[in-house]
């Protein structure tokens, strides 16, 4: 399979413990007119009012918020999913928030944004997973992968905390394990097409 031809919709990633330093590793390598929307979920407790968004924009060229609801997602674009609350893709290409119950101990959940992503991107999705402390978004890389997407985990050598990516791997589903930097060049690759 050649993953340079494949065009993406839209690419979503899953972090947890250690993720923001990552996030700032791999988003500072996209320029602002970066043409895809990125969709993320980082696990961060519900009483943080930490400013990730902020300290992202700073250090970033592409346009980063967090996603509301109703919300249509647009290109060029990174969406946070907001503390306490699980961010789902609706069919339209619009955002839905959810305070259903935590999966995985999360909420917001990376298997909760994958699997909704995966139903409405389908092979037209890159799905990317980062260092973690738990197995939140193994189910749905198996998902992203079934329905013909693509899958990147961050490899473990570089992960603060493996027991995410180290979950994602054991799939069997994850069809790339790349560093930081590897994955931020994929992405501006991704651009080339």
């Amino acid at each position: 399979m050649n993953h340079d031809l494949k065009k993406y919709d839209a690419i979503v990633i899953g972090a947890s413990a250690g993720g923001l330093y990552i996030m700032i590793r791999i988003l500072k390598l996209l320029p602002a007119n970066f043409g895809i929307p990125i969709i993320v979920v980082q696990h961060r407790s519900k009483d943080e009012r930490t400013l990730l968004e902020e300290v992202l924009q700073q250090k970033c060229k592409v346009t980063i918020k967090q996603a509301d609801e109703k919300e249509m997602i647009q290109p060029g674009t990174v969406y946070f999913a907001p503390p306490d609350y699980h961010l789902l893709i609706e069919n339209d290409g619009s955002f839905s928030l959810s305070c259903d119950a935590p999966v995985n101990y999360s909420r917001p959940s990376i298997d909760v944004l994958f699997e909704t992503a995966a139903e409405v991107y389908k092979e037209r999705l890159l799905a990317i997973i980062l260092t973690g402390a738990n197995k939140d978004g193994s189910n749905g890389i198996k998902k992203i992968a079934t329905m013909g997407g693509t899958t990147i985990a961050q490899s473990l050598e570089t992960a603060d905390y493996r027991e995410m990516p180290q979950a994602a791997i054991n799939t069997g589903f994850v069809q790339l394990v790349l560093t930081p930097e590897a994955i931020g060049q994929f992405l501006l690759d991704t651009m080339k097409n």
